[in-house]
């Protein structure tokens, strides 16, 4: 059995695929993999930590608004399909997986044409265009909500919830306390801007950065070459991390990030109490705004958020023990938990016809 699994350009996709992977290797060890990536995304540190081979491909986008590299782009999709179309005649996969990447976009089409089963994976609310470009030719669509089934073909569409990694399973928050040198005594915030970071949520945390000292210790994600210039005692800066996210999570009283879904759905996996500050005017927007509604996260809007506000409603939080414990108990069952054992059959099980 060979499967291939395409995603990357940010951190979103690369999660669930990497989860994917874990549960069939679980299921059936022999299986081989081969994973396709982007060149310059963050995603080929995170695949090769788990011995999974890795394949760049030439990735371009389509931008639903004016841009002069909208008229280049199409060119480098081409050059995808084509770079796509050899890596899946040399690797010969039973079926392919792609988790809603625009990089899977010329993948899923070369395999199309090569008559290869291909199961894409929807983790946002609402649908991105890689996944609608992708639906028509899929032999299987996955869902991570409910409320997302309405966005594609019945007949080929399932709700699985999301695929997390295994690791995010078992959390041993002393364990990962110390894995950071953290205090024992002192509530932990965890910050994150997505894979790639986020430079408005890095300035407002170096603005609000002493004042938050004086209540919690901090671990803060930054993105590759977005480091704040401050060194202070309880803050724990990093640009990127391969390694040792599970335990990030895992040690935080309280989350702060994007409303990106893997994220999110990790700390569903975690029942971690968690702040959404979405990118404005997109899909993340609408994933916190379900969250919210069902009093399972709280967002803020990046727009009109000031320094003064967010310390407030983070040292609100922190305090408020039983507001914490309703965040967590609704935050976990937003999904189904065994998203990646669901997703893994129905992969499976496409590779088998």
């Amino acid at each position: 059995m060979r499967i291939l699994l395409s995603g990357g350009g940010t951190m979103g996709s690369v999660s669930p695929l990497v989860a994917t992977y874990q549960e069939i290797k679980k299921i059936r060890p022999e299986t081989e993999f081969l994973f396709v990536g982007t060149s310059d995304g963050p995603e080929k540190a995170v695949v090769e930590s788990y011995k999974i081979p890795f394949r760049a491909i030439t990735s371009g986008k389509w931008r639903r608004y004016f841009d002069l590299r909208n008229l280049i782009d199409p060119f480098k999709v081409f050059w995808g399909f084509a770079q796509s179309y050899f890596i899946l005649g040399k690797f010969r996969p039973n079926a392919v997986m792609i988790a809603g990447a625009f990089v899977g976009v010329p993948v899923a089409w070369a395999a199309w044409l090569r008559r290869i089963p291909v199961l894409i994976h929807q983790q946002d609310i609402i649908p991105g265009l890689a996944n609608k470009l992708m639906a028509n030719i899929a032999t299987r669509i996955t869902v991570s909500f409910e409320i997302s089934l309405k966005d594609f073909f019945p007949n080929k569409t399932v709700l699985t919830g999301n695929a997390v990694r295994r690791e995010f399973y078992d959390c041993d928050p002393k364990a990962s306390g110390q894995f950071f040198s953290l205090k024992a005594d002192l509530p932990t915030l965890l910050i994150l801007g997505g894979g790639t970071g986020a430079i408005k949520i890095n300035e407002i945390v170096e603005k609000s950065l002493a004042d938050l000292l004086q209540f919690c210790q901090i671990i803060h994600i930054t993105g590759k070459g977005k480091k704040i210039d401050v060194e202070a005692d309880g803050y724990h800066q990093f640009e990127f991390l391969a390694n040792g996210m599970t335990e990030a999570m895992c040690s935080a009283d309280l989350i702060v990030s994007r409303g990106g879904l893997s994220t999110t759905s990790e700390s569903i996996i975690m029942a971690k109490p968690t702040i959404i500050i979405p990118i404005p005017r997109t899909h993340q927007e609408f994933n916190a705004q379900y969250f919210q509604k069902s009093n399972a996260a709280y967002m803020l809007s990046q727009e009109s958020l000031t320094p003064e506000m967010f310390i407030s409603v983070i040292k609100g939080l922190l305090y408020d023990e039983s507001q914490r414990e309703n965040l967590s108990r609704n935050i976990a069952k937003m999904m189904p938990y065994d998203g990646a054992a669901r997703i893994a059959g129905l992969l499976l099980e496409i590779a088998k016809q």
